[in-house]
């Protein structure tokens, strides 16, 4: 088929047209890798090729225009490698995402499936929307259980509430969250978890956490007036000093940022001497 021909299938109905251009074009990609890879085209003779071609398979894939049936290339001397799904996988990586940014925004399983339905895509089941999402998991783990390679001077600790769903019932659960400020002045998230509070003792095995993976150098932690974030400090990492943030001090002060958008608060600080200044000259 010419592109005309795919044209022509899209102006009689856009869904299959787009079906067919997606199922064109990721053959042609699987035969340029398939050249790129033995180093030779079909056919042709040459010293420089690396295997021969044993004719492809079908192989079926969900995208975000439906299910496509691609021909995927296959060689005598070693496995075929492809960038267009990974091996064992069924779905398109865009879908993939799709689907775990809807399980992110918490969207549950049956509804993500529902919605994917209207897209051609019938086949994805509950229980494979779950799996997908799952995968988020080990992303998330990674992330939290990284080494922290570089000194960090300065923390800024702060946890919020949700309701999160536990053995059939919602509850409020504390989300613990480090962030921190390296010499360089570049901000990272160090770490978060989930916590039934804010009690000295799980503030304290946060820390104790962020040790453990090369948390050093700690030189000033900021937060809220929380006197278990404060003991726990005070135990966690002697010598280091902590000071209240002012945005909690100064709450009143709407247009006052979070110092989790500053560096020592100092900003925070100019804006609240600012701000007292100007209201005790109009009083």
């Amino acid at each position: 088929m010419s592109i005309s021909d795919f044209a022509e299938d899209y102006l009689v109905d856009q869904k299959e047209g787009m079906r067919k251009l997606t199922a064109w074009l990721l053959n042609e990609v699987m035969q340029l890798e398939a050249a790129n890879q033995i180093q030779a085209q079909p056919y042709e003779r040459t010293g420089k090729r690396r295997a021969h071609r044993n004719g492809t398979r079908k192989r079926s894939l969900k995208t975000v225009h439906g299910d496509v049936e691609l021909d995927k290339p296959q060689f005598r001397e070693f496995p075929f490698k492809t960038e267009v799904f990974e091996r064992y996988s069924r779905v398109e990586n865009s879908v993939r995402v799709a689907i775990a940014e809807s399980y992110l925004d918490g969207v549950s399983t049956r509804k993500v499936q529902k919605v994917f339905s209207k897209f051609g895509l019938e086949d994805i089941s509950a229980s494979e929307v779950s799996r997908i999402a799952k995968e988020l998991d080990k992303l998330v783990k990674e992330f939290l259980e990284r080494p922290i390679e570089e000194p960090i001077p300065y923390l800024f600790v702060d946890a919020s509430y949700f309701k999160v769903r536990t053995d059939g019932r919602y509850i409020n659960k504390a989300l613990l969250v480090v962030t921190g400020i390296r010499e360089d002045g570049c901000r990272e998230i160090l770490g978060a978890t989930v916590a039934d509070s804010e009690e000295e003792s799980l503030w304290e095995s946060f820390f104790e956490g962020l040790k453990a993976r090369g948390l050093k150098g700690v030189k000033l932690l900021i937060s809220d007036g929380h006197k278990g974030i404060q003991a726990a400090v005070e135990k966690a990492f002697l010598g280091a000093s902590w000071q209240i943030s002012l945005t909690e001090v100064s709450e009143s002060f709407d247009e006052v940022e979070t110092c989790a958008m500053c560096i020592l608060c100092v900003l925070c600080s100019r804006t609240f001497q600012r701000k007292t200044r100007k209201r005790s000259l109009t009083s």
